[in-house]
């Protein structure tokens, strides 16, 4: 058993899909229209045969729902490894990305915590 996809709830899809290639670096990996929305997925570059994230419309109330309670708690919806936590603060800060947390030590590990304009708080994080 593995783990082929995994998602997060977006507000709007081309803004995620913008937000996620051309700020985080995702390639685009599927874009299917289905109705009014799409199944739209990235992938690292690094693995464009790896783990797909979907970028699913946030539609549903208890998904809203769920979206504004992590981030009142300033909690991040997925994490994604880096090699470099302060490297990559710098170069999505000088993008103009947001952070709620900058770069902090956790005994092995760093995080930092972005806004990814979509409704969601991230993690980038190195061991």
């Amino acid at each position: 058993m593995r783990i082929t996809l995994t998602s997060v709830f977006v507000d709007d899809q081309e803004k995620a899909l913008r937000f996620y290639t051309d700020v985080l670096g995702f390639a685009a990996k599927n874009d299917v229209p289905m109705g009014e929305h799409r199944w739209l997925t990235v992938v690292s570059p690094e693995q464009p045969d790896g783990v797909e994230l979907v970028l699913e419309p946030d539609e549903h109330p208890a998904a809203r729902a769920y979206k504004q309670g992590l981030v009142a708690d300033g909690i991040p919806y997925n994490s994604f490894s880096v090699t470099d936590v302060q490297a990559e603060y710098d170069r999505l800060s000088a993008l103009g990305v947001r952070f709620t947390q900058p770069p902090t030590r956790m005994g092995p590990v760093t995080t930092a915590v972005l806004d990814d304009t979509c409704g969601n708080l991230l993690q980038i994080a190195a061991m």
